[in-house]
């Protein structure tokens, strides 16, 4: 399984995929329990693989990543340049509106909860499309 993780200074995006893009956990958390939550997940899962945004604190971020999880989890960094825009798109598919908000424009449209954890989604679809 792959884990994915938008890193953030104050809160982080957590995404948990299997190999045959099949989602099984995703969430957006506070900075502060990001190591802890990771460390569960990893107990929980048998996951083998980190991806991980390179932008915003990621240095910072696969540093502490490489302290607090298993060494048999690789922690592999991908460009995440534009995934904000493309997690936004994305929300709306994964998450229909309703009501009068249908008739806005999508582009016009925020989503109503931040969207960390569909950039994780995204990032490890990145991974697996390079992979492949």
């Amino acid at each position: 399984m792959i884990l994915g993780f938008d890193p953030g200074k104050d809160k982080c995006g957590i995404a948990v995929m299997e190999n045959n893009n099949q989602l099984q956990y995703h969430q957006v958390i506070p900075s502060i329990e990001a190591i802890e939550t990771l460390k569960t997940l990893s107990q929980k899962y048998p996951i083998n693989l980190c991806v991980m945004g390179n932008q915003t604190t990621s240095k910072s971020w696969k540093q502490k990543l490489s302290e607090a999880l298993p060494t048999t989890i690789q922690i592999i960094q991908i460009d995440e340049r534009y995934s904000s825009l493309e997690a936004r798109d994305r929300y709306w598919e994964m998450y229909p509106p309703k009501g009068l908000t249908r008739l806005i424009p999508q582009g016009m449209r925020t989503p109503p909860r931040p969207i960390d954890d569909i950039v994780a989604i995204i990032l490890i679809e990145r991974y697996l499309s390079q992979k492949s």
